[in-house]
């Protein structure tokens, strides 16, 4: 991998990485297995993108995408606590209707950012282009990171982990598990939604097609990461959700190095997914027959 490649995997997988942290409160935290996912990342986009382009900071476009996806978030979480339709198809119908929203919102399938400014752009005359975005993608990660771990650690965030951990029980302690479940979600989708709100301002162009395979991205960076650095405290899980995100698009860079097309990406993606989810069990029957 040359110098050029690693920084381009440590830049998208830093942008991965807060897409990753979205989708561990989701599925690890609320046990809400969560398809918004691939409907709320190209929202962040579109949103960030249109307001960038009718004027507006690209730090306060950024914001604007990630209520956006809260709102989606939101949504998701309220079909299923409020009218009892099952998570996982509230997330289905949620990511098919965001579909047909970020067309009317960028106005068509696509819409390019070419020449308009960045979070970028105040930076530019720091350094290479490489090194900055870098820098400044690490400053975000690191500072929601470290939002999250404070969060989990207030009585709120407890009372999160605890409805994920055991319904009943929290329920029984007296928690609003509804309102938590709602909450969780809209942080979860805000996050996946600044990711593409970030993405689409280092690619130059945001697609209503981009968001394709967003979870599966999610779930491998959190599996990976897990693999690397198992532990139930919460400063080691983001902090390995982090870690995992940057090696997913190190292994992506080198499979592209090796040979294989941009259309293989999502099948190297799936069986990444599941070499990872093997090894436990390998291990076990090696150690059996040791």
């Amino acid at each position: 991998m040359n110098f050029i490649a690693l920084f381009g995997a440590l830049e998208s997988g830093l942008i991965y990485a807060l897409m990753a942290l979205g989708v561990l409160i989701s599925f690890r935290i609320l046990d809400f297995p969560d398809l918004t996912a691939d409907g709320s990342f190209p929202l962040g986009g579109a949103v960030a993108g249109v307001a960038i382009i009718a004027g507006i900071n690209p730090w306060l476009a950024c914001v604007l995408g990630m209520a956006a996806g809260m709102a989606a978030g939101m949504m998701t979480a309220w079909l299923h606590v409020k009218l009892g339709i099952l998570h996982l198809l509230a997330g289905i119908l949620m990511m098919t209707a965001l579909w047909s929203i970020n067309l009317h919102i960028m106005n068509g399938p696509n819409l390019p950012l070419l020449g308009q400014p960045t979070v970028f752009t105040p930076f530019a005359g720091l350094g290479q282009a490489l090194w900055v975005k870098v820098a400044v993608l690490f400053g975000i990660v690191l500072l929601i990171k470290l939002a999250l771990d404070w969060f989990f650690s207030t009585e709120t965030g407890l009372a999160m982990r605890a409805t994920g951990s055991n319904l009943r029980m929290a329920q029984a302690q007296g928690i609003n598990t509804p309102w938590i479940v709602i909450l969780g979600m809209a942080i979860s989708n805000g996050l996946i939604a600044l990711s593409g709100a970030l993405f689409v301002q280092t690619q130059g162009f945001a697609d209503v097609s981009m968001g394709i395979g967003t979870i599966v991205i999610g779930l491998a960076a959190v599996i990976i990461g897990e693999a690397v650095l198992s532990a139930k405290r919460i400063f080691l899980m983001t902090l390995a959700v982090v870690i995992g995100a940057i090696l997913y698009r190190s292994i992506i860079q080198i499979a592209l190095a090796s040979g294989f097309k941009s259309q293989d990406l999502n099948l190297v993606t799936t069986l990444l997914v599941v070499i990872v989810l093997a090894l436990p069990q390998i291990k076990a029957k090696l150690s059996k027959k040791a």
